[in-house]
């Protein structure tokens, strides 16, 4: 081998690994484990093969809690990744976040690409803007809670499997049903804080806390212990004293007890959609959440859930860049609807609602659209549109306190709920003093 072709060689061999080098990382730092923890690696291994400038890295952090300890850590030690997933709660801590984040809106502006911010779902976008309709964070994740029921269950129970559950009472009458008939767990739930007082307020168009449940300021208080919120968690606090409501705990540990069959009825995120599906040995349907029909103008909609993905500060323009482009990316309409048909979540955009429909996914898969046209149905109102409230986080750990001594026994709902807004409330001025 000549001289010249031993440079040659060695030119092409240096161009192709710095070409390798030359990729610009995004870190993903995400809250996803199990199989949409497989699903988030999917779609940042689609990106990376659609192109070659840039390598999205994602990175699980434990939970939403955790996930978002880690980002407030990391940016303190000036070693935050491009992008950090945060829960909804977390959104008006990371708005007072003040220099720790880009909006997105700066970002995609920024980055030239044809973006259309008015392509989102309304509903869903709505729970992360500014007051003027800029986007702080883009919308990933986002579910509304559902009624899961294991059709085989209730069949021998001697119920019809297609009955009518749209209504709390309605539910109640399987409860009574499905006890009478020696089931050793007719109702379990998740999220108990989001499902059944922050979603049940929405849903029946009723305050969670004062100033448009904190959209319209901070000087917000909570108004949780109102007379719907009491005759529900009462109910359920009577259903757990009979054995017809299970706890299992604050997150999602009744999902493995019902994906196991032991429960017949589940109140959890749409997204359960994917764990379900995959591991439930039994007839399963969604409905959607109840309400009590004696409430006037119920249901109203519910509200949403889950997580939306925020730009940290403090990174070049290179890999804003590449986080734009993947913002785009995640964004498609291809991609929103595969992510949305594999798990559950909503559609964030109505091209990606669209094309799941044409695709024929909702005729195939009865019920899969509920959360969608719940979501939709009715134009929010300001005890509908969602929650912005600071140290909510530790907010729902004072509530979970609080429902715990009701399904004990300990308490009676409304000894329970005052409780709750009288310690929440102290956090609220705390949050308020510290970010005026």
């Amino acid at each position: 081998m000549t001289l010249k072709t031993l440079l040659g060689a060695a030119v092409s061999t240096l161009a192709l690994t710095t070409g390798a080098w030359a990729q610009t990382e995004i870190q993903w730092w995400h809250a996803h484990s199990g199989r949409l923890g497989e699903l988030v690696d999917e779609i940042a291994s689609g990106f990376n093969a659609s192109q070659g400038d840039y390598v999205v890295t994602p990175s699980h952090k434990g939970n939403y809690s955790e996930t978002l300890n880690a980002g407030i850590a990391a940016f303190r030690a000036g070693e935050q990744p491009q992008l950090l997933q945060v829960f909804e709660v977390g959104t008006a801590t990371m708005m007072a976040a003040g220099g720790a984040i880009k909006p997105v809106y700066e970002l995609m502006e920024a980055s030239g690409i044809d973006w259309d911010p008015d392509a989102y779902i309304g509903a869903v976008k709505g729970y992360y803007t500014t007051a003027d309709g800029r986007m702080l964070s883009m919308p990933f994740n986002s579910s509304t809670p559902v009624l899961w029921v294991n059709r085989d269950a209730l069949a021998a129970a001697g119920l019809d499997p297609d009955m009518d559950l749209s209504t709390w009472e309605q539910v109640e009458t399987a409860l009574d049903a499905l006890k009478a008939a020696g089931h050793a767990c007719p109702l379990t739930t998740a999220w108990q804080s989001w499902i059944h007082l922050e979603n049940l307020s929405a849903y029946h168009n009723v305050p969670f806390a004062t100033q448009e449940n904190g959209f319209a300021g901070l000087d917000t208080e909570l108004t949780l212990n109102g007379p719907v919120q009491v005759k529900h968690i009462q109910a359920m606090g009577d259903w757990a004293r009979d054995g017809k409501f299970i706890y299992n705990g604050r997150r999602n540990e009744g999902g493995a007890s019902f994906r196991a069959g032991e429960c017949a009825m589940f109140t959890e995120s749409s997204a359960g959609y994917a764990g379900i599906k995959s591991e439930a040995a039994f007839d399963f349907g969604v409905r959607p959440l109840p309400y009590w029909a004696e409430v006037a103008g119920a249901p109203q909609n519910t509200i949403i859930g889950g997580a939306s993905l925020w730009v940290m500060a403090g990174h070049d323009d290179a890999e804003y860049a590449g986080t734009a482009a993947f913002l785009n990316y995640l964004s498609s309409p291809e991609v929103q609807a595969k992510w949305h048909q594999d798990t559950g979540y909503l559609p964030i955009t109505k091209a990606a609602g669209e094309l799941t429909r044409e695709q024929g996914f909702y005729d195939a898969n009865p019920g899969t659209d509920i959360a969608v046209i719940q979501m939709t149905a009715n134009e929010p109102t300001a005890n509908s549109k969602g929650l912005r409230l600071g140290s909510f986080d530790q907010i729902r750990g004072i509530i979970d306190e609080e429902l715990e001594a009701v399904w004990a026994g300990d308490k009676d709902a409304q000894a329970a709920l005052d409780s709750a807004v009288e310690r929440g409330n102290q956090l609220l001025r705390r949050f308020e003093q510290a970010n005026q």
